[in-house]
């Protein structure tokens, strides 16, 4: 009796130590390997950062941490090298041939020690370390193994067909830095449909965003990157281990070429198609590419350039001939001045018999019926998967997705996914994944705001998807939910959030002219509302300010309330008249801006259908969405008082 009592004894003493293991952290992209220990390591203004001697690069990483720690928890913990002690952080780098180039182990006990074969999977653990600590400083004991299934992790955006400001585009490399995603292409030309343009080509818009000494005028004056701007923005990604793979769309997509140049633009396909049979056409490609990669020190940094080549017509075998010609040169061009070359799948769609070199050259695979994804590794390519049915976002087009479907895409697709071609997972022929937002219906009033209310859920996602595959074990309902406590990235706060949880997030008895707020903007779902006495007003008199967005008393046009973000002005039909006492609230979600005036909605600026043809066939859907300024007040005669915004 005496030993069932004990058997029984040492049961219990195992069930309880299992049921005190710690439980997987949640962190974005999921953990690969844990295994949970008991209690917790708190971390506090004494915790130290340590790296080894001689190892500068790790300086850096911990030099970084530090300053990310700073701006999230509002202290900087010291760094020092040797070696550490209980409370420690300490950043080692340690052979393991099995966690590959990108992985890293994590070791919380009394300290936190953090290895890696490499320095890019010491950052990555580094990563892991301030997601933990953000949702809790006392992170649990235990053991971390974690390493990417795939290579190349990415994101494309759409520069071409809408600006994207300078800001966001550094704002956006680290928020995937933030989630281990590596790979940032950046479209950098592109046009709209003609069809939207009174089917004038010389009236349809196009832009390239990078500027040109080769060809003066050629770069869109309705916004643009300096080469020093674009220079230091690679130079940003480098330091938190994001390649940016810039991209020149041709021959297709290269209506601004052929409004620089008419004679380069096609007349039998179309304006937006370079002319391949023009000798000038390769005199200006060559010029074009040759700006930006040659010399010592190339505009264009890294490693990669996407040279385009997708959705040239297939019309007449010569030109498809002509078209495989041009995509083998510039591939061979690119090449000859040290990078690797990426194309977009066309050459199932272009089938011929002038070859196309394949060896060493990605090839971005977007759509089965332009490039068999089987057939494009059989010739020798390298894949990456952005199947355009499942990965594709077109803001308010009306196709493919104005949000991702996150869930199917969660619970169902890898880049093993090719459409619907189905690899083995981590084939060698898949590098990786990405996603892309294009700008498709130009001038329809979508601002980075919504492009990134869009992209960020999706990055969140694909981000899981694509380093830790079939392996996550977080249901999507968990994963939803808990995905909105992290933040996305240190410093970063595009979509606006003042509070992780619904009610007031801020107020203000009184607004001075000209003085500034401390919350910089408020973004969907919110009211902001606030007493007014009115005074007249100057035309153009701002409420508030962001560095996004201008909200105004009386705007310069018409001298209503409204507002104007990414060069669009919308306006209530409402005026403040001298000596009128109100309570005005505005509200904003992601498909509206509303007004209320003494607790009544006056007007809703929603998304508003137009036709942009007399037959009826081609329509725009126009978007008039804020984000809500807050950052610095205007110089107006009236009195703000009573200010509360919301987070709903």
């Amino acid at each position: 009796m005496k030993r069932l009592y004990s058997l029984i004894a040492m049961l219990c003493l195992v069930l309880q130590g299992i049921a005190a293991q710690n439980t997987k952290p949640f962190v974005i992209p999921e953990l690969k390997e844990w295994k949970g220990g008991t209690g917790e390591l708190i971390l506090n203004e004494q915790t130290r950062i340590v790296y080894p001697k001689n190892q500068p690069e790790l300086q850096r990483i911990a030099q970084m941490v530090a300053e990310d720690c700073k701006e999230m928890f509002d202290y900087k913990p010291a760094i020092t090298e040797g070696k550490g002690q209980k409370g420690d952080i300490i950043l080692a780098l340690k052979k393991d041939k099995k966690l590959g180039k990108e992985g890293y182990a994590i070791n919380i006990s009394d300290r936190i020690t953090l290895s890696a074969p490499e320095t890019v999977g010491v950052y990555w653990g580094t990563r892991t370390l301030l997601q933990m600590a953000e949702q809790n400083l006392a992170l649990p004991k235990g053991q971390i193994r974690d390493f990417p299934d795939y290579e190349i992790r990415g994101f494309m955006i759409d520069c071409g067909r809408k600006f994207i400001p300078m800001h966001y585009l550094r704002d956006y490399v680290k928020i995937m830095s933030y989630y281990k995603m590596n790979c940032f292409q950046i479209h950098l030309n592109d046009n709209g449909f003609k069809q939207f343009f009174e089917h004038d080509w010389n009236k349809t818009y196009a832009a390239f965003r990078l500027e040109s000494d080769t060809y003066p005028g050629l770069t869109a004056r309705d916004g643009f990157y300096t080469k020093k701007e674009f220079i230091d923005l690679q130079k940003l990604a480098e330091n938190v281990y994001v390649e940016i793979i810039p991209e020149i769309d041709a021959p297709a997509h290269t209506l601004a070429f052929a409004h620089y140049l008419p004679e380069i633009g096609s007349k039998e396909y179309g304006m937006d198609h370079l002319d391949l049979f023009n000798p000038k056409t390769y005199e200006f490609m060559d010029g074009l590419f040759k700006e930006y990669l040659e010399g010592e020190e190339p505009v264009f940094r890294g490693k990669r350039v996407h040279i385009g080549t997708d959705e040239y017509s297939n019309k007449d075998p010569k030109v498809v001939e002509k078209f495989r010609e041009f995509t083998d040169r510039y591939i061979r061009y690119v090449e000859s001045f040290g990078k690797q070359a990426c194309v977009w799948g066309a050459l199932t769609h272009a089938k011929g018999e002038t070859p196309v070199k394949s060896e060493n050259v990605i090839m971005s695979a977007w759509y089965n019926g332009y490039a068999e994804p089987r057939d494009m590794v059989k010739q020798g390519y390298k894949l990456i998967s952005i199947p355009d049915g499942l990965t594709y976002i077109v803001p308010q087009a009306g196709y493919y997705y104005d949000y991702l479907n996150c869930e199917h895409l969660y619970n169902n697709w890898t880049p093993a996914h090719v459409g619907k071609e189905v690899f083995e997972e981590k084939d060698p022929a898949i590098l990786g994944g990405m996603y892309a937002v294009w700008n498709d219906h130009c001038g329809n009033g979508i601002s980075t705001k919504d492009i990134h209310h869009r992209c960020y859920p999706a990055l969140q996602t694909l981000a899981v998807k694509m380093w830790t595959g079939v392996s996550k074990s977080v249901p999507y309902e968990a994963f939803d939910k808990q995905r909105h406590v992290l933040s996305e990235a240190p410093g970063v706060n595009q979509l606006g959030r003042l509070s992780k949880t619904p009610g007031l997030a801020y107020e203000q008895v009184s607004v001075a002219p000209n003085s500034t707020l401390p919350v910089q903007e408020i973004g969907y779902n919110y009211r902001v509302e606030f007493d007014l006495d009115g005074a007249k007003e100057a035309m153009g008199t701002e409420l508030f300010r962001s560095p996004d967005a201008v909200f105004y008393l009386s705007d310069p046009i018409s001298g209503m309330l409204g507002f104007a973000r990414d060069g669009y002005l919308n306006t209530f039909t409402y005026n403040v008249q001298p000596g009128q006492r109100m309570k005005v609230a505005i509200e904003g979600d992601n498909k509206a801006t509303r007004l209320f005036i003494n607790g009544k909605q006056v007007e809703e600026l929603n998304i508003q259908e137009r036709w942009m043809d007399k037959e009826g066939k081609t329509r725009i859907r126009n978007v008039r969405t804020l984000v809500f300024p807050l950052e610095k007040a205007g110089n107006f005669k009236s009195k703000i008082s009573n200010l509360k915004v919301y987070q709903k």
